[in-house]
């Protein structure tokens, strides 16, 4: 690259661009007058040409640090393609065997490489360091910046020795440190630990304004993210989850639904993280599924929508997950799924880490957990996170809540009331506290600092927690109060707060609206769908059922049972495969009873002119039944239910609901060897004839029919096993 050239000619000769993005020019400039530079720049601004087009124009090779290997590749890759030449950028890691490794060194000698992107580990090692010192080097760009402070989503602690390393390659190497998320307290950590206080700061907006964001309840979520993707057929999307055990099964399930989808987590091979992007970015794979914990370091324009499986772990994280969408300022729509379940577990994890860890971590998702509960615009959230302020009265319809408004009060009174209250408690309490004293909730710091007998005790209960909780969190948002997030998230006022003291006035704010419940099921990806019931469709089962079984000399609830019927009457099974997936319909059941009610469902799907959900039914993976496979060999083996119980670390009465699941789906089981010697046979008989003539299968009606003293929920639920076993299988 001719170093005297203009940097546009430079930058349209390379990288084919007539024109530099917001401050891209004044960065690469001040990077070319050699003076230490500190870029804010959200996911999509075009960081990389920031550092990439100043190190192929200075004399030198610049080292660009890195977290991720995966990004790594991919620039390297990149820039080689543009420039035509393999040499020109290399990466040092642990990914290189030692002929690659020589390779690189040789290229670096000879002055042909431009730039070098290391990992902090591999930049921190002895013989590394003694050979970096013997070529020129140009600038450090430190990338992800924002993975030296510990208030940062994705805190490396090897980040905190790279001033140490840079002091040790040479005197005055200039240094430019970029991120895509910093909040002001970030900021000033990466500022402090790299030793830039004289650093120029180049702060891009936040604001995405194609990002579509949208927070949905956890439930039934691999159906919903199964629907979002088949109606999005040919996008390419990211969907996080928070653990490798996750990201398998998602990724398996989408697989067995049709969707071409792939793993990406740290437990994978190097190599195959490597063919798994290449493959994403060739669109041989539409979806990958990947770990929040393992950055997915793809340079990827048209990802078209990231999906949160779990419930990010800060908004940081979070923000730049979902900026891996529309990148090339195409659509992109951000889904996070939201449930207490997520919340409990991620404060579970904390529970272990030091004192002043867990402070931060609790501090970090109180704040994801505020979002997401949260009726305000989700942009302006977002933004006021980073410190920015987003004055716009919504961001027209690009976020759920500005979709659907909600509800509104008149917020003057309160607002009064709140402020006045962190005035009178000098400014000394986070809003869980003020909560409790405006709730008149006895906690035990309440009567430690007496705010029982402050005036506002008691004051909120009239208008509910939800009010107040709505209150507080736009009184931030509305810079009338400010958090002190490194202390303890406690509230301080504003010059605007103090203002709204002395002269109040009318306002509005938007209430909260509760995320539902995800109930127990929020994981339980092969339950029935929660699309409405068709009860006409019903009664037609239920008489075909009653036919069947009259026919077999069965009752009916051994044909199926009512909550498979109505499984088939909100998903419309058509085929013996869709068929077999509804709850408790497994392969036998299917074969031995299905055509007739395939038949009738097909034809009233026809005459009643019904679109059938796209995404049916959900095919469950194998990993789900293993389980089950292993008591039924268990079983073979006559091996007693409490120790399978025992060996599976379940309890008795799981084993016994598995097994009532395992039969109820079609399975033959023979538990005679285990029966017979708790039950002599007059008695099973007496059982066994009950259940023929009995109307369901309900343990209490026949406990109440055959007399409880006589007969105990354990063996009527055995016997029940063997009746259905038996007769229906």
């Amino acid at each position: 690259m001719d170093v005297k050239k203009s940097l546009f000619d430079n930058l349209q000769n390379f990288f084919g661009f007539d024109n530099f993005k917001g401050d891209q020019e004044s960065i690469i400039t001040n990077i070319l007058e050699k003076k230490n530079t500190f870029v804010i720049m959200p996911t999509g601004g075009g960081k990389s040409i920031c550092y990439q087009l100043p190190a192929l124009m200075s004399e030198g090779t610049a080292i660009v640090i890195s977290p991720l290997i995966a990004l790594m590749k991919n620039q390297v890759d990149q820039l080689r393609a543009f420039g035509g030449n393999d040499s020109i950028a290399h990466f040092m890691n642990s990914s290189l065997n030692k002929g690659e490794l020589n390779q690189v060194k040789t290229d670096l000698l000879s002055g042909q490489t431009k730039l070098l992107y290391v990992a902090p580990e591999s930049l921190a090692k002895a013989d590394n360091i003694d050979f970096l010192r013997l070529i020129k080097i140009s600038f450090v760009a430190v990338d992800e910046a924002h993975c030296i402070s510990e208030w940062g989503h994705d805190f490396r602690p090897e980040y905190r020795k790279i001033r140490q390393v840079i002091s040790g390659l040479g005197a005055d190497i200039p240094i430019i440190a970029l991120t895509a998320t910093a909040t002001p307290k970030v900021q000033q950590d990466i500022i402090k630990n790299l030793h830039m206080t004289d650093a120029t700061l180049f702060k891009s907006s936040f604001n995405r304004p194609n990002l579509y964001y949208e927070i949905r309840p956890k439930k039934d979520i691999m159906k919903e993210i199964i629907r979002y993707i088949k109606s999005n057929t040919g996008k390419s999307g990211i969907i996080y989850c928070l653990s490798r055990k996750k990201v398998e099964e998602v990724a398996e399930s989408l697989n067995l639904n049709g969707v071409r989808a792939l793993p990406y987590h740290a437990g994978l091979d190097a190599k195959v993280r490597a063919e798994t992007q290449d493959k994403f970015l060739m669109e041989d794979a539409e979806v990958i599924v990947a770990t929040i914990a393992f950055g997915m370091g793809i340079d990827k324009p048209d990802v078209r929508f990231v999906i949160h499986h779990d419930v990010p772990k800060s908004m940081e994280g979070y923000y730049q997950e979902t900026g891996r969408a529309g990148r090339d300022g195409g659509e992109g729509v951000c889904i996070a799924f939201y449930s207490q379940k997520d919340i409990d577990k991620l404060a579970k994890f904390m529970k272990d880490k030091p004192v002043a860890e867990r402070e931060i971590g609790t501090q970090i998702l109180k704040e994801v957990i505020d979002y997401a509960e949260s009726g305000v615009c989700r942009r302006k959230q977002i933004l006021h996170y980073f410190g920015e302020n987003f004055n716009e009265s919504g961001c027209n319809s690009m976020c759920d809540n500005c979709k659907k408004p909600k509800k509104q009060f008149d917020a003057e009174e309160q607002l009064l009331t709140l402020l006045k209250l962190i005035e009178s408690t000098g400014e000394k309490f986070d809003d869980a506290h003020l909560l409790n004293v405006l709730m008149g909730n006895e906690t035990a710091q309440i009567i430690a600092y007496e705010h029982k007998k402050l005036r506002e005790f008691g004051h909120g209960k009239i208008d509910g927690e939800l009010l107040w909780k709505s209150l507080i969190r736009q009184a931030v948002l509305s810079n009338f109060l400010s958090k002190d997030i490194d202390n303890y998230g406690l509230l301080k006022l504003t010059s605007s707060g103090r203002a709204f003291i002395a002269n109040p006035y009318s306002l509005r704010f938007v209430m909260n609206e509760p995320i539902e419940s995800a109930g127990d099921d929020a994981d339980d990806d092969s339950k029935g769908g929660s699309g409405t019931l068709d009860t006409q469709l019903l009664q037609l089962l239920k008489e075909l059922r009653k036919k069947i079984a009259k026919q077999k000399n069965v009752p009916p609830f051994v044909v199926f049972q009512d909550p498979s019927l109505e499984e088939m009457c909100t998903h419309y099974p058509v085929s013996m495969e869709e068929l077999r997936q509804i709850s408790g319909v497994g392969a036998g059941k299917a074969a031995k009873f299905g055509s007739a009610f395939l038949e009738l469902i097909k034809k009233y799907v026809e005459d009643n002119d019904i679109e059938r959900p796209i995404d049916l039914v959900i095919r469950t993976q194998a990993n789900k039944s293993q389980l089950k496979v292993s008591i039924i060999q268990n079983i073979d083996r006559q091996i007693g239910l409490e120790t399978i119980a025992d060996s599976k670390g379940i309890t008795y009465e799981d084993i016994l609901k598995e097994i009532e699941s395992i039969v109820n789906s079609g399975t033959k089981i023979n538990l005679d060897y285990f029966i017979d010697d708790l039950i002599d046979e007059e008695r099973q008989d007496e059982v066994f004839d009950y259940f023929r003539a009995a109307e369901n299968d309900s343990i209490d009606a026949a406990l109440n029919e055959l007399g409880e003293t006589d007969y105990t929920r354990e063996e009527i639920q055995l016997m029940r096993i063997k009746f259905m076993s038996e007769l229906g299988n």
